[in-house]
């Protein structure tokens, strides 16, 4: 007997209620944005059973779309305001960048998996057609678009990248991420542009998978 299709409707409605707004967001635009994005066309075909589940989702070469909970306090932390030139650097399937678009951003989503750009570009032209979506090396950023009011990289890295942070604007800019080295736990940050340097605060506890172009080299010790 065939089985049943999938409730995605019924789905968001569970992760949203279930999963994000308990977990301190509050974001009527976030939650508005994730109550009606389909998730599971932002995901690789295998993957879209999975799209709600409270996990990060494995998109393949490293590479997870981050836990719902955990991209709705990230976005929320970014305060995202209509009109603001954004980055997203390692915009995977460009999830987050179409809930930062739907919240009235100028998006521009970073990626350098090309079948991540590939979904990504399809999901996002037909359901945030405003989101750029440009393919090219995450460590490098987006200078051709810079300054930026916002960055956020989705996903975690050691150290905010100083090629990164030199796109953010000196006035009001910020970057969010979460921080993440060996043997400590990670934590999201937000770091706001003081005029001459980006200061970070960490803001929450957080564990995600680390963006693999910013794992550091093994050095070698003689």
């Amino acid at each position: 007997m065939a089985q049943p299709a999938p409730d995605f409707e019924l789905a968001r409605a569970l992760m949203v209620d279930g999963q994000v707004r308990p977990n301190r967001v509050n974001d009527s635009r976030i939650l508005h944005a994730m109550r009606t994005l389909p998730r599971e066309r932002f995901v690789p075909p295998e993957q879209v059973p999975f799209a709600y589940i409270d996990e990060d989702l494995p998109l393949g070469g490293g590479r997870f779309l981050i836990k719902p909970m955990i991209i709705g306090r990230l976005l929320q932390l970014a305060r995202p305001r209509a009109g603001e030139n954004v980055l997203v650097v390692g915009a995977g399937t460009g999830y987050g960048a179409a809930i930062l678009a739907a919240c009235g951003a100028k998006v521009t989503a970073l990626e350098e998996d090309d079948r991540l750009v590939a979904i990504g570009r399809q999901a996002c032209a037909e359901f945030a057609p405003t989101v750029s979506f440009v393919s090219g090396p995450l460590s490098a950023g987006r200078a051709m678009f810079a300054p930026y009011d916002l960055v956020v990289i989705e996903g975690a890295v050691p150290a905010i990248p100083e090629s990164i942070a030199a796109q953010v604007a000196r006035e009001g800019g910020r970057l969010v991420t979460v921080i993440e080295r060996p043997g400590t736990p990670g934590h999201a940050v937000l770091a706001e542009h003081s005029g001459t340097a980006l200061r970070a605060q960490a803001e929450f506890d957080a564990m995600i998978p680390v963006l693999p172009s910013f794992v550091p080299a093994p050095a070698f010790i003689f």
